[in-house]
């Protein structure tokens, strides 16, 4: 799923997790202030998304994959932005 048909999901199906959404490069991250219950930590596995504890986010790669980890912060790295802040969101 590319980068787009997943925000227009997550916008759709859980607009919960697009307004608290980030675009770091091609990936999606979505990053909560405290600990979710395992409903939504299902509901975000099932959407494909994965835990990083080292980056505390839920984040989906949208069909690009990268070997190993970064020692490197991809937000620094790729840039990143929020799409629910977008006018046409």
């Amino acid at each position: 799923m590319s980068t787009e048909q997943l925000l227009a999901v997550l916008k759709r199906e859980a607009p919960r997790f697009f307004q608290l959404s980030m675009v770091v490069g091609t990936w999606v991250w979505v990053a909560f202030g405290e600990r979710q219950p395992k409903r939504v930590t299902a509901l975000l596995s099932q959407l494909g998304f994965h835990w990083s504890k080292r980056r505390m986010a839920w984040q989906h790669p949208c069909g690009h994959f990268v070997d190993g980890p970064s020692n490197v912060d991809p937000r620094e790295t790729y840039g990143c932005s929020y799409p629910s802040q977008f006018r046409n969101a």
